[in-house]
């Protein structure tokens, strides 16, 4: 069934209007009678189109339940900025597991350095691929890709987490399944770009509380290590 987002729901009547009403009226072609499904926060609308216009849609919700394939457990990705298109499979596949929010993170081992502004202009595709992932895979919000941050800035957000982990493949790394997370709701999760993270920006999130995690002996590619890690967290938080 079309899955289709939207930022506020009135119970009696939700209308769609831009590009959603256009895909759903000319692309889709559907009429009157027919029905999809609705998120707003978390939340699905199933509902009935009662009238197609040229720039709107109007729907009448026919049942209201929560989202069942929104996690409960909140993981945010902080993802050290990688090259080129890399980010854009990153944000496609964390989302598609169940990531709340994608935060891109500026590190010392960063090869591709854009500014925060070159970044921000990026955002709004990477938005779009937030969003159609979050169609794909049934979710019930689209996560936010965040602005750029600083490796201190990063640091900072993820001291507000219940609990926050970084991949770290060198010494000193304790595996996943021994991370305390009973009962932890918002989870931070570092992961670097393809130069890793350098030993001061290791020795400074361990001082936070950080707990380094390690996935086992062989080195996982910067795109790769999110999906890996993604995976991991939503067993060990009930969510897979």
């Amino acid at each position: 069934m079309p899955r289709f987002f939207t930022e506020h729901a009135d119970p009696d009547e939700i209308c769609l209007t831009g590009e959603d009403a256009h895909h759903i009226g000319r692309s889709l072609r559907m009429r009157p009678g027919e029905q999809l499904t609705v998120c707003a926060c978390g939340t699905d609308y199933l509902c009935e189109i009662t009238k197609i216009t040229e720039d709107a849609v109007y729907l009448h919700p026919v049942s209201i339940v929560p989202c069942a394939s929104e996690p409960m457990v909140q993981v945010t990705l902080y993802q050290a900025v990688p090259k080129r298109s890399k980010i854009e499979e990153i944000i496609q596949k964390s989302v598609e597991l169940g990531v709340f929010r994608i935060v891109p993170v500026l590190t010392a081992r960063c090869v591709a350095r854009p500014s925060a502004a070159d970044f921000e202009r990026k955002r709004e595709r990477l938005q779009k691929i937030s969003q159609s992932a979050a169609k794909q895979s049934g979710r019930g919000i689209v996560p936010e890709v965040a602005g750029l941050l600083t490796w201190q800035e990063a640091l900072a957000a993820m001291q507000q987490e219940d609990a926050a982990v970084m991949l770290y493949e060198e010494q000193g790394g304790m595996r996943f399944g021994d991370v305390p997370l009973a009962g932890c709701k918002r989870i931070g999760l570092f992961i670097g770009s393809e130069g890793g993270i350098s030993e001061e920006e290791a020795a400074q999130a361990q001082a936070a509380g950080i707990h380094r995690v390690w996935l086992g002996r062989r080195i996982l590619r910067c795109e790769t290590a999110p999906v890996a890690a993604m995976g991991i967290l939503m067993y060990l938080t009930g969510e897979m």
